[in-house]
């Protein structure tokens, strides 16, 4: 590539040398082994494969059904489920495909409120989700910050969805799988588990699973499962068929071979006793960090974490969210901007920052180093309250320090 394209080669490198030198707080992202890496960039990218095993609409597919029925074992027996769907191309498509399986334009879907953690996709009204079907949302409890299942119960009963989602992109807590999974069996709808942000630490262990609960399970494969940009899409075997026509030919036409080959390496990987280990690591790391945030005057909603993310409400700082995470990046600090439960800001400019610690997890960085991690919050939040960019550039150089001690997984890139 350097000499093919030495312009395009420069921006790889530049975020490589990114990627090294930056304390990564993304929830969502995450550092891939070099074997993961490496499976992205086969020959397997030449292949195009309609259909799936053994009924394929292309010849020459003697090797991909291989590697596809490989990935599809794999995620069965991580995961315990009966049927496994490996083709999605990202998590949204493979929610896409829960609606195309198992409702009709205009049926009531029930959903997490995108501003109480919720997910676009989950009938949010500026999603497609929200425009093809008619969006009911429930939110989290003002005073716990905990999602409300007095509330989620009444609106089942009273809309009677045809799906109910649960999971989303803001929760610091344990999701209650067997909650949702009474109220979807009483309103008889069918129970959609979104796992994306934590499908590591349920392979690992460290949250509890939703399978026994839940009618499908959507989840991506990259965040804490530490695999390629891709999807899965899991089921019992009676919603088997649905799930498969719904990917293709309803969504999809061919898979992307060389990612379902990264994901089956990634699956892999998961299914190894220090993969556990790496789950309740991330888990040990989140609480260490929020209680090191506690310590120094933050509000975090729900007060706490159960998982790998912690969400923070800056207003009491009277730093807005995004002036803080922009600060933070200078810093050397990577986190998003984000509402927080009944967030009187705008979304694009909220009062909230979202932080998780899988990619720092992934870099061994331990409980020890929290107080540390919250230390360099606390003083990028002051310094963008009060425009000290000496503060930042200061912080930044203790990142770099501390991340040189701990390399990232795949990093560096072969040349």
């Amino acid at each position: 590539m350097h000499t093919a394209d030495p312009e395009l080669a420069a921006l790889v490198d530049a975020e490589e040398r990114l990627q090294a030198d930056t304390l990564r707080l993304i929830p969502s992202e995450n550092y891939v082994s070099a074997a993961v890496l490496e499976a992205t960039g086969t020959v397997l990218q030449n292949k195009y494969s309609e259909g799936y095993p053994g009924r394929r609409y292309y010849e020459g597919q003697q090797n991909i059904d291989l590697v596809e029925t490989l990935a599809v074992e794999r995620a069965k027996a991580l995961f315990g489920v009966e049927h496994a769907n490996v083709q999605p191309y990202s998590g949204s498509p493979a929610n896409l495909a829960a609606y195309l399986a198992f409702a009709s334009p205009g049926d009531t879907v029930l959903g997490m409120s995108l501003p109480m953690g919720g997910h676009l996709t989950h009938g949010w009204g500026v999603s497609a989700t929200g425009t093809w079907f008619n969006g009911v949302q429930y939110g989290v409890r003002a005073d716990t910050g905990r999602i409300d299942f007095d509330e989620v119960r009444d609106l089942a009963l009273k809309e009677r969805p045809k799906i109910i989602f649960c999971g989303g992109t803001a929760v610091p807590r344990t999701i209650d799988f067997a909650a949702f999974g009474e109220i979807a069996r009483e309103a008889g709808a069918v129970l959609v588990a979104d796992i994306a942000h934590i499908a590591g630490l349920v392979a690992g262990g460290a949250h509890p699973s939703p399978v026994p609960h839940a009618d499908v399970v959507a989840t991506t494969t990259h965040k804490t499962l530490r695999g390629p940009r891709g999807a899965l899409l899991m089921s019992r075997a009676a919603h088997a068929k649905a799930i498969d026509k719904a990917v293709f030919p309803g969504l999809q036409g061919g898979p992307h071979n060389h990612t379902t080959a990264a994901i089956a390496v990634a699956l892999r990987e998961a299914s190894a006793p220090s993969f556990r280990d790496y789950a309740h690591a991330v888990v040990a790391n989140a609480k260490a960090l929020a209680e090191a945030l506690l310590a120094r005057g933050f509000d975090l909603v729900s007060g706490g974490t159960d998982n790998h993310l912690v969400l923070i409400d800056l207003t009491s700082k009277e730093v807005p969210g995004k002036v803080a995470a922009k600060a933070l990046d200078r810093a050397g600090i990577v986190v998003n901007y984000n509402t927080v439960p009944f967030d009187p800001r705008k979304p694009f400019d909220p009062s909230g920052i979202r932080i998780g610690t899988p990619s720092l997890t992934s870099r061994g960085l331990g409980t020890a180093d929290m107080p540390k991690v919250a230390e360099w919050i606390d003083r990028g939040v002051r310094a963008a309250g009060t425009g000290d960019e000496a503060a930042l550039a200061g912080i930044r150089k203790e990142v770099a320090e501390l991340m040189a001690a701990h390399p990232a997984p795949g990093l560096p890139l072969p040349r």
